[in-house]
């Protein structure tokens, strides 16, 4: 320690004059002394040794001296990931795509630094989207993937990932993610950036941002599933997409504001704290209130946005139209202050200005995961101090729901009634319309009219083959007794589908090619491989329901996460002469073509072309078939189908698979492309389209 005892500081014993006063300064102001180097006649210090050096954690460093642990980050970026991936400046332009990179750690400027949020944590919790506050302090951690809920069980260091240490999987070589979402944002309609570069969202601008978040996140993933040959492991793709985004301005409404979010419609579902911030929802990816500062008068007050309820806190989330909510703070046990989010919300309660409320449930298919509801618009109504189960001060807040606005949250209370058998299901014709062939019963509800059912069909749930073909190239499938992994390099289904597998560990598509590979009866591989998905039958709760104008249509008891799988289009395969013979004047509704022309997703349209079907598909549903035969048509369907070709030696193994295009809220109408036909033939019917959507193109055929 220093002091100004001058150089003879050391007095005899039982000497010590403490009249004197220590000039004593913190630890963290000490230079540290560096050992004197082999050659002490090259110093030039006249001792021998090493001159003081003070050196700011942070850098910027002399020659010859490193940063040191853990100090390779700027403080700013002292951290956990997460933390720091606020959102930018508002009013944050997309910038050109010859300028696109991922920011260092230091690139702050971007990523970080956003006024006016507050982070709701407290020790022994878990923080809003559902991870340990551990994961905030500490520079070693086992990180938990929001995708699969899965924990990685080798602890690795923020410090050797900077190095780019990679295990010796089937890409042990590092990957340049950073010009792979490069490739990924030049290959965007150009008309989608003239749509982000809006200064207000609308509903397309908050779609087209959602997909490309989901285009990258899915893409990074596949590629660390390649790293030490072990699919699934944690590394959290959805915070390195998200920061991808934010830094290279790729978002919508990035202008704080009280009230709706244009483009962001209530009963919205968010599977990641990323996407509440690429949208304009909630800007914070960690804190659980988002607050602004308005002028009034002379002043600024905090007023609160948005606010994410998570069941990390003490809330109180019984009451469909009222939220209880917890304050932020008090942490390591101590009452909580006034001040942050806490003080946002009193002025809020005082100015009486809306709040929007997220709601994060639990994600019923992943233990670990949470699902973010928009359940819209609140106002605070009162406040209150008192003590937590920590015997510590909460500031509780009651929030009450505005009127008059669409059911969210309370959609999924219904359902948790349904399921529970608490309250009966109005309108519910069959319990299950497929008699037992599917795992998941499938309702059938008319809560419209008196029609008793659609009409006499018998359920099958996959595809019933008249004639067998023969098969499309000679394959003895694969060897993966175990099932099929990244770090089995001779897999021939890995192969055929481009060195990955195409889904994730929880069933997600993970890339949008043309034509998917699956294990098939050719294959060693269990029932319950990876890269079975399309065959373990129903896995979501649907069911049938009466649709005011356009007949029967299928929705979903459960919320459908983008990319993941849904149903086969099941029934009759047809052949091309049996297709002749309808001709022009087919009066069969249920026939799936797959040479029609589809829409693609106007996103990526390279990535998207019309599927590349090994060979004319035809199947109709009329007498036989499945759930997918009352899926109506929309010129803006929420999915889209892939052709699946299951490994067969001994015949054409062709299915027709569908996938969510994005993120679709429980008891949404499930539609997808009928196509058309081109060109048209004389006399060929047009049928009037009653999609509603706003591109809607009036008719299909």
């Amino acid at each position: 320690m220093e002091n100004s005892l001058g150089q003879d500081s050391n007095p005899a014993h039982g000497s010590f004059d403490k009249s004197r006063v220590l000039n004593v300064k913190p630890l963290r102001t000490l230079v540290p002394i560096f050992p004197s180097p082999s050659n002490a006649s090259s110093s030039s210090n006249s001792q021998g040794g090493a001159p003081f050096v003070s050196v700011s954690p942070s850098g910027p460093f002399p020659p010859g001296i490193s940063s040191f642990y853990p100090f390779f980050f700027s403080p700013e970026s002292q951290r956990f990931p997460e933390q720091n991936l606020q959102t930018p400046a508002a009013g944050v332009p997309a910038v050109p795509l010859n300028s696109f990179r991922t920011p260092t750690p230091r690139d702050k400027a971007t990523t970080n630094g956003i006024a006016g949020s507050s982070r709701r944590s407290k020790k022994g919790l878990t923080n809003d989207d559902g991870y340990s506050n551990s994961h905030q302090i500490n520079f070693e951690v086992n990180e938990t993937d929001a995708e699969d809920g899965s924990q990685d069980r080798k602890t690795r260091s923020l410090k050797k990932k900077k190095k780019g240490k990679q295990g010796g999987g089937a890409a042990a070589a590092e990957v340049d993610v950073d010009a792979i979402a490069n490739d990924i944002l030049k290959s965007i309609n150009p008309v989608v950036f003239d749509v982000l570069n809006q200064p207000d969202g609308g509903r397309d601008s908050v779609s087209y941002t959602l997909m490309i978040f989901e285009v990258i996140r899915r893409k990074i993933q596949q590629i660390e599933d390649l790293k030490d040959g072990n699919p699934g492991v944690a590394r959290r793709p959805d915070l390195r997409a998200g920061t991808i985004m934010l830094s290279k301005g790729v978002r919508t409404n990035s202008k704080k504001r009280i009230g709706a979010v244009p483009g962001v419609e209530i009963g919205d579902i968010f599977f990641f704290r990323m996407e509440l911030c690429a949208v304009g929802l909630h800007a914070p990816s960690m804190a659980g209130i988002d607050y602004m500062s308005v002028k009034f008068s002379q002043e600024e007050e905090p007023l609160a946005v948005s606010i994410v309820s998570s069941g990390g806190y003490e809330d109180n989330t019984e009451d469909g139209d009222v939220l209880i909510y917890s304050g932020q703070g008090g942490a390591n046990g101590s009452d909580q202050k006034l001040e942050r989010g806490n003080l946002a919300l009193e002025k809020s309660l005082h100015r009486g200005n809306e709040v929007r409320v997220i709601r994060g449930l639990k994600d019923s298919t992943n233990p670990m995961g949470r699902i973010y509801v928009y359940d819209g618009l609140y106002k605070i109504q009162h406040s209150w101090v008192e003590k937590g189960k920590s015997g510590f001060s909460v500031f509780k807040y009651k929030l009450v729901r505005l009127p008059g606005q669409p059911e969210a949250y309370m959609t999924w209370k219904s359902i948790q009634q349904w399921t529970e058998k608490s309250t009966s299901r109005v309108g519910v014709i069959l319990p299950d319309l497929t008699s037992g062939a599917e795992k998941v019963p499938v309702c059938l509800v008319n809560d419209v009219d008196s029609e008793k059912g659609p009409a006499y069909f018998t359920y099958c749930p996959s595809l019933r083959n008249l004639k067998p073909a023969n098969p499309i190239d000679q394959s003895a499938g694969c060897n993966c007794t175990g099932g099929c992994r990244l770090s089995n390099f001779s897999c021939s289904c890995i192969q055929k589908n481009g060195g990955h597998l195409p889904y994730s560990v929880n069933g997600v598509l993970l890339d949008l090619k043309s034509v998917i590979y699956e294990c098939g009866p050719s294959c060693q591989c269990p029932p319950n491989c990876r890269n079975r998905v399309s065959q373990g039958g129903l896995r979501i709760r649907l069911e049938v329901f009466k649709t005011k104008n356009k007949g029967w249509g299928l929705r979903s008891w459960d919320p459908i996460r983008a990319g993941a799988f849904i149903c086969e289009y099941a029934g009759e395969v047809i052949d091309n002469a049996r297709m002749e013979e309808l001709g022009v004047e087919n009066e069969d509704d249920y026939i799936f073509d797959s040479t029609r022309i589809y829409q693609q997703l106007e996103v990526f349209p390279s990535e998207t072309e019309a599927p590349k079907i090994p060979y004319p598909l035809y199947v109709t549903a009329k007498n036989y078939g499945n759930v997918a035969r009352f899926m109506n048509h929309s010129c803006s369907p929420n999915v889209f189908w892939r052709p699946v070709v299951r490994e067969n030696k001994h015949e054409s193994d062709l299915h027709i698979a569908f996938h969510a295009v994005r993120h679709i809220p429980p008891m949404t109408e499930l539609t997808y492309d009928y196509g058309i036909v081109l060109p048209l033939k004389a006399g060929q019917r047009k049928k009037k389209c009653l999609c509603g959507s706003a591109k809607c193109r009036d008719y299909f055929c």
